[in-house]
């Protein structure tokens, strides 16, 4: 195998060790501490086993150090939650067994059943009430992008992202057609409180629908229960059994779930209705105006040089502050995608600059249009 994707993977059997620790540390529950460090120990393992075939090729190599991107997610895990982390590992942990499915394929090897065991463990304990993914006052917040990944960081970025190419495509669409500096400023601010507003309406829209949605399912369910328990007792029994589990044991883990109404209705939620909890407890309003304040903070990139400057400088710094926005935005993205930071970042860059060169180029001709 190449040098270089040895060493990939060996870093990314170090990152993966490093976050499945940090995200032991902070864990009350003693069973998925234990289970998390376990994981830990055996990535550990896998790392040794891959520093071995690295030196086999380049006998110098020394085991790497957690990389900065695995420490800068863990950094951001503590303000925005560390579901984010949850989800990288659960990636990882897909791509390691669709890898060792195709090598053992080409190599003719049989395919045991069990590569996909350290995935199953990794969702089972994401799908742990007790699972500790707290984070800081950001992490409260659900978002529209969740579909893309879910969770606020990814919504943050997302966000953020939206209110620059938008705001920064109506800047320089303004400026191309040779209006004054007021007139630019005037336009800007229109379009980043149009588009933050739209924005929050849209995120308080979808977070209060999912919401009324939920509590209605919730409300049929129990209604179901009071009337018919034990048909919904054999319901999960069956959607227990559905999931590979044995009669006998499904039985039992459905008559411990119906021991009280509570737990009943909880694990019906859970269950049946695929219902997450935390999404019934974010709230609306707080959604609505953390996705206004990012949208913001993405549209005001490209307009704040025309506050102080007028003219071409202004034109070239904000497209100069829109770069290194962009570039940002794109490396930031890496932690989800695990792509190359220049490339994710030049990527957006010249995505970003293609919008704004189409309405520069639109403004301009328009601004001509009208002068003649």
């Amino acid at each position: 195998m190449d040098l270089n994707k040895l060493k990939a993977q060996l870093q990314t059997e170090v990152d993966t060790a490093f976050l499945y620790d940090s995200i032991a540390a902070i864990q009350t529950d003693t069973n998925l501490k234990r289970v998390l460090e376990s994981l830990a120990n055996i990535e550990k393992n896998h790392a040794h086993h891959m520093l071995l075939k690295v030196q086999e090729l380049e006998p110098t190599t020394q085991m790497p150090l957690p990389s900065a991107r695995a420490k800068l997610q863990l950094k951001l895990g503590k303000v925005f939650g560390y579901n984010t982390i949850i989800s990288n590992l659960s990636n990882i942990e897909k791509q390691f067994a669709v890898n060792t499915i195709k090598n053992k394929l080409e190599n003719g090897e049989k395919i045991s059943g069990f590569e996909h065991n350290h995935l199953k463990i990794i969702e089972a304990v994401n799908q742990n009430q007790a699972l500790n993914i707290s984070g800081g006052f950001l992490s409260k917040f659900e978002s529209r992008h969740k579909s893309v990944g879910g969770n606020a960081l990814r919504a943050a970025v997302l966000g953020a992202n939206d209110g620059l190419v938008s705001n920064m495509s109506l800047v320089m669409g303004v400026a191309g057609a040779a209006v004054s500096n007021s007139t630019i400023l005037l336009t800007g601010s229109a379009g980043l409180l149009a588009g933050a507003i739209s924005m929050a309406l849209g995120e308080w829209l979808s977070v209060q629908s999912s919401k009324e949605l939920y509590e209605n399912q919730i409300a049929l369910e129990t209604e179901e229960l009071e009337a018919s328990p034990e048909e919904e007792k054999k319901e999960l029994a069956l959607l227990y059994q559905a999931k590979g589990m044995s009669v006998a044991e499904a039985q039992k883990l459905a008559d411990k779930a119906f021991e009280t109404p509570e737990s009943a209705i909880e694990t019906l939620i859970t269950e049946e209705l695929n219902i997450n909890k935390e999404e019934l407890e974010g709230s609306a309003w707080e959604a609505a105006i953390t996705s206004f304040v990012l949208f913001a903070l993405g549209a005001i990139i490209p307009l704040y040089p025309f506050i102080f400057l007028e003219g071409v400088t202004a034109i070239y710094l904000s497209i100069g502050s829109s770069v290194v926005g962009l570039f940002t935005i794109g490396s930031a993205i890496t932690l989800f995608t695990g792509k190359s930071i220049l490339f994710s970042g030049c990527r957006q860059v010249i995505f970003g600059l293609a919008a704004a060169a189409v309405t520069y180029g639109i403004g301009a001709l328009i601004g001509v249009s009208i002068a003649g």
